[in-house]
């Protein structure tokens, strides 16, 4: 997989921006992504230095409209830490 679909979108909560503050970044990634691609894809995209990844995986909901009934998408999200000497991530800087 290339970089680019290895990162599907940042994540932005008020516990995400909480962990920004010690180097934390957190991204919604691709379901079939592992650790260490999920750090590639980050150094090489923003040019930062990666510290260690935590992955978690969340599985569809079950909805319902009317009769029929589905899943939402499963959903796997990473907390990327970057080194102490690494430059910040201006995306999500406000």
């Amino acid at each position: 997989m290339e970089a680019r679909d290895i990162l599907k979108r940042p994540v932005i909560t008020e516990r995400s921006s909480e962990l920004m503050a010690e180097k934390k970044y957190t991204f919604e990634v691709d379901t079939r992504a592992n650790k260490t691609q999920v750090k590639d894809a980050v150094e090489e995209i923003f040019g930062v230095k990666v510290e260690k990844v935590n992955v978690l995986n969340y599985k569809g909901k079950f909805k319902r409209v009317g009769r029929y009934g589905g899943y939402t998408n499963k959903r796997r999200k990473a907390i990327v830490k970057l080194t102490a000497d690494s430059k910040e991530i201006e995306l999500f800087e406000m």
